[in-house]
C-alpha cells in the first residue's frame, strides 16, 4: 500500500510581516546625536561694527555654532570673555583701549586653556610671533575663505592649532632669525618719529654714541641701509606701529 504524498503547504497570505515602523536607522541615530551635541559658543572682538555683524551673521547660520558676545575693543573683549566663557574667541589684533596681544594675555591669565583665534589684516612676522607667544591657538587673515574660517573654529575648539602655511613660514623665519632688543625697538620707534640721534639719546637718557651703535645694530639685523627702509620694514613686520 503506497502512502499518499501531502500537497505542499501554501504560504499564508494573511500572515503579518514584521513591523519596521519603529526601527531606528543608523542615520537617524547619528542625526539625533548631532542635534543633542552642544553648539560651539563664539565671542567676536573687532573694533569695526561691519566686521562683527558679518561674522555674527555667518556663524549664526551654522547649526553647530552660536555667537554669545560681541566686543568693540580689547578691554570689552576681556570683560565679555569672563562673563560668557566662550569655547572659541575670534580676536582682532589692533583694537582701542587694549590691543589683541594684551587681551590674549589677560584672558589666558584667567584660563590658560582659552581657545583664541586672531583674525586680522596684519601678517607681519612679529605680529604673528607675539600673538602665538601670548597664547593664540590660531592666526588667520580676514580674507580667509568662509568655510576655512568655520573649519578653523571647529579645529581650535577640538584642541588643534590653525595657521596658513605662508604665515607659519613667516613665524618660523622670525623664530630662527635675529631679534631686536627692547632698547633697539625703542630707538626704532623714535626713528619713526623723525628724531635725530641726539634727540633719541635725550629721550632714552643714553649718549649719542650709544644711539649710533644701536642704529648700526638695527641696520645689520634687519638687513637695511637707511632709516627710512628700517622704519618701513619694522612697520610691515609689526615691530612698531605708526
Amino acid at each position: 500500500m503506497t502512502s499518499k504524498k501531502k500537497p505542499p503547504r501554501r504560504p499564508n497570505k494573511s500572515a503579518k510581516k514584521p513591523r519596521t515602523r519603529g526601527t531606528k536607522t543608523s542615520k537617524t541615530i547619528r542625526s539625533k546625536a548631532a542635534a543633542k551635541k552642544p553648539r560651539i559658543t563664539v565671542l567676536i572682538a573687532d573694533d569695526h561694527s561691519v566686521v562683527r555683524e558679518g561674522l555674527a551673521s555667518l556663524i549664526g547660520r551654522k547649526p553647530d555654532m552660536t555667537v554669545v558676545g560681541e566686543a568693540s575693543n580689547g578691554r570689552e573683549a576681556v570683560d565679555l570673555w569672563k562673563q560668557c566663557r566662550p569655547d572659541v574667541t575670534l580676536l582682532d589684533l589692533r583694537m582701542p583701549e587694549l590691543d589683541g596681544v594684551s587681551a590674549i594675555k589677560e584672558i589666558r591669565a584667567g584660563n590658560d586653556k582659552a581657545h583664541i583665534i586672531v583674525l586680522t589684516t596684519f601678517d607681519g612676522d612679529e605680529d604673528i610671533y607675539r600673538a602665538i607667544q601670548a597664547g593664540a591657538k590660531g592666526y588667520l587673515l580676514k580674507d580667509v575663505p568662509r568655510e576655512a574660517l568655520m573649519d578653523s573654529i571647529r579645529r581650535v575648539h577640538a584642541g588643534e592649532t590653525c595657521m596658513p602655511v605662508h604665515l607659519a613660514a613667516k613665524l618660523a623665519q622670525r623664530v630662527s632669525g635675529e631679534t631686536l632688543s627692547q632698547r633697539e625697538i625703542d630707538v626704532l620707534k623714535l626713528m619713526a618719529q623723525g628724531k635725530s640721534n641726539k634727540e633719541i639719546g635725550s629721550a632714552l637718557f643714553i649718549s649719542e654714541g650709544t644711539v649710533k651703535s644701536h642704529v648700526k645694530a638695527i641696520f645689520a639685523k634687519m638687513n637695511v641701509i637707511s632709516r627710512t627702509e628700517a622704519v618701513a620694514s619694522a612697520t610691515r613686520r609689526g615691530l612698531i606701529q605708526l
